[in-house]
């Protein structure tokens, strides 16, 4: 948790990106990893393939099902994280997936292999907070966030149950509806990010859509965190194993457009 608290600076909105584990095949996946570090990533989030991914769109379905053609396991995802960790000791790294490959050997099995393999954070997304005794517990008892999602309708009566036991940072789906084939419009999210941010001390990061500079560089001026994933995965499944110089160079820009983003409008530093 003490690298994904380093990743959110208090003067400029941190950069996360996502990719799915085992696309286009287990051994490709580290390079791809290096390369969104390469290109200025702050914190990774890798995804576990599921046969239902109900949370995802089409390009994360298809590198779904990619990664699971080419025989991905759990073993394979827990090695390419602990791979990782020895070549990156500073940069956060956050599985993201579906309760039934996390739980299928126990909650406590789970966040032991997250916590030995160098796991900061773990997103879960079809386990509600009301049932935070199925994973959270076992994953803050072994040193793992558990980071929680809201919604456009997460109300102000729901809201404190996501908040309860959560940590890392509060991930917002800026949309109500599946990733990578719609943004919200820029002024709900500013809204809902003042609403989240006055709710919370952890990072705001906000995902779902996101795909060029401009876009990351205005969610940049008042989030804490821009998250990115279904566009690269399009670049993963354009190129394959040759992905990771065409990803370095389109994280490269997602990552400057971030990192200016408050010069010209400065906000106060997050509290």
């Amino acid at each position: 948790m003490t690298r994904l608290a380093a990743a959110f600076p208090a003067d400029r909105a941190a950069l996360v990106c996502f990719v799915t584990a085992g696309d286009p095949t287990p051994a490709a996946t580290p390079a791809i990893l290096d390369a969104l570090v390469a290109g200025g990533a702050d914190v990774i989030e890798l995804g576990m393939p599921f046969t239902d991914p109900m949370a995802d769109g089409p390009a994360i379905q298809a590198a779904n099902i990619r990664s699971l053609a080419a025989a991905t396991k759990t073993a394979d995802i827990l090695r390419i994280a602990a791979d990782f960790r020895s070549r990156h000791r500073h940069v956060p790294l956050v599985l993201m997936g579906y309760a039934n490959p996390m739980l299928r050997r126990g909650p406590e099995w789970f966040a032991a292999a997250c916590a030995k393999a160098g796991v900061d954070g773990v997103i879960c997304v079809d386990v509600p907070p009301e049932e935070d005794d199925s994973l959270g517990e076992a994953l803050r008892a072994a040193g793992v966030a558990p980071i929680r999602l809201a919604t456009p309708t997460t109300d102000e009566r729901r809201l404190p149950a996501v908040l309860e036991g959560a940590g890392g940072f509060l991930y917002y789906v800026s949309v109500a509806g599946i990733t990578g084939l719609q943004q919200a419009a820029q002024g709900s999210i500013d809204d809902a990010v003042a609403r989240l941010k006055a709710a919370t001390d952890l990072p705001v990061a906000v995902g779902f859509g996101v795909r060029t500079p401009d876009q990351a560089a205005a969610i940049a001026r008042v989030a804490d965190g821009v998250v990115v994933g279904s566009a690269i995965v399009e670049i993963v499944a354009q190129h394959g194993a040759d992905a990771p110089a065409p990803v370095t160079a389109y994280i490269r820009t997602l990552a400057d457009a971030v990192a200016s983003a408050r010069k010209d409008s400065p906000k106060e530093p997050r509290q």
